[in-house]
């Protein structure tokens, strides 16, 4: 556990000095507990999610980095990747294909790259997944344009 706490205390310096490096990624980490971070992510350009800013809730183990964090939406996505009630993501780096050398950061990013180049052929949201295999791609788009522009866009006014 200590070897844990100093690697998210690493991470937490290195997020506090890079913030202006990676204006799509926000990590916060919550101030009474390392293992318990959040990030605001931006909905990459040319996707449906443009415009959007997401929620990410981080559980850390405390046997990280051997062990992925447990990391899910918290803003409501359509996504076929992602469980539409949980916030789940099925993304591999998450589960069998981690390794120690991935940080918070680097998952952040894996995650945006994930947004703009689903994969259908593993999903958690099902209508999602089908829109994409059977070619419906404007069905997709539009249904993931309406969920970002009700759940992930600031209210105006």
């Amino acid at each position: 556990m200590q070897a844990s706490r100093a690697r998210l205390f690493k991470e937490y310096k290195e997020v506090q000095r890079e913030k202006s490096v990676d204006p799509d990624i926000q990590l916060l980490c919550d101030d009474s507990n390392i293992f318990k971070w959040t990030a605001l992510i931006k909905g990459p350009s040319e996707t449906p999610y443009e415009g959007g800013v997401f929620q990410l809730a981080f559980a850390i183990p405390e046997q990280y980095p051997l062990l992925p964090p447990q990391v899910r939406f918290l803003t409501k996505i359509f996504h076929p990747n992602v469980h539409f009630k949980t916030g789940e993501i099925c993304l591999d780096i998450l589960k069998n294909a981690w390794s120690p050398a991935w940080t918070l950061q680097s998952v952040c990013r894996a995650i945006i790259a994930l947004m703009a180049h689903p994969e259908p052929d593993s999903p958690l949201n099902c209508d999602s997944g089908n829109l994409l295999r059977s070619g419906d791609l404007r069905g997709y788009q539009s249904m993931a344009k309406m969920y970002t522009r009700l759940a992930a866009m600031p209210k105006k006014g």
